[in-house]
């Protein structure tokens, strides 16, 4: 079943994101020794982000990987990366590798090609052989579209040794992207989604029916997934 949590406000979300990131990588660093947690980029995560760098977590055992990234330099104003350096990494203690960017100057495909082999490298096959990661952070698209695997894409249907996906043709600029597959986000131990905003409660009801590739964040496994919404984004009450 989803796990669905309407808030009040976009700043409760916040606070309650990153509370929730902070138990799931102590809980994973107390298991297994190391907690493999993914960063999406926009608007919804950034003030999480903040947060989350002042919750006790041990991040000497933490690593960081990116669910998508823009084509474009580390220090460019549209890159994930950057964003998640101003925001989380610079208030925290963590060694450099174990921030795992991915490069996205390099173009879509020897990006991908790229971060595939620090995925085999790095994060164990726990799922079909796939890398799995302890949380990954989602936002969604007014679209319903989740890292960068958007409505109808080619991307949506690539195969599970698919680890990490050139794009080319986003309908958002920037067209050049790097996405890990949905294969990856549906072996995650678990997904966080965040949305708030009146212009995401579509978007977050679309993604609570029916499965369905045209809106991509539907096919997340429910029984796997976090949903936290503000009470403009939320849909109402629902079954799930």
């Amino acid at each position: 079943m989803t796990h669905l949590t309407t808030c009040v406000d976009a700043e409760t979300v916040a606070r309650r994101a990153a509370g929730e990131i902070a138990r799931r990588l102590q809980r994973a660093h107390a298991e297994r020794g190391v907690a493999h947690l993914a960063l999406s980029g926009g608007t919804t995560p950034t003030r999480t982000y903040e947060l989350l760098a002042g919750e006790p977590v041990d991040w000497t055992g933490v690593e960081i990987w990116f669910a998508d990234e823009r084509c474009v330099g580390p220090e460019d104003a549209e890159s994930n990366y950057r964003l998640a350096a101003e925001t989380l990494l610079r208030g925290i203690a963590i060694p450099s590798g174990r921030v795992h960017r991915m490069e996205g100057e390099l173009g879509p495909e020897e990006g991908a090609r790229r971060y595939a082999l620090q995925l085999h490298e790095h994060v164990a096959a726990r799922a079909r052989g796939l890398p799995v990661m302890d949380l990954i952070v989602l936002g969604i698209g007014p679209d319903g579209h989740v890292a960068s695997l958007f409505p109808g894409a080619a991307t949506l249907t690539a195969g599970e040794e698919a680890l990490c996906l050139g794009v080319t043709d986003s309908p958002k600029p920037p067209p050049e992207r790097i996405t890990v597959s949905l294969a990856v986000l549906r072996a995650a131990e678990r997904c966080m989604l965040l949305a708030t905003g009146a212009g995401k409660a579509d978007a977050v009801s679309a993604m609570l029916g029916e499965p369905s590739s045209h809106v991509p964040a539907s096919l997340l496994r429910r029984e796997r997934l976090t949903v936290i919404v503000d009470d403009a984004a939320s849909p109402g009450p629902i079954d799930s």
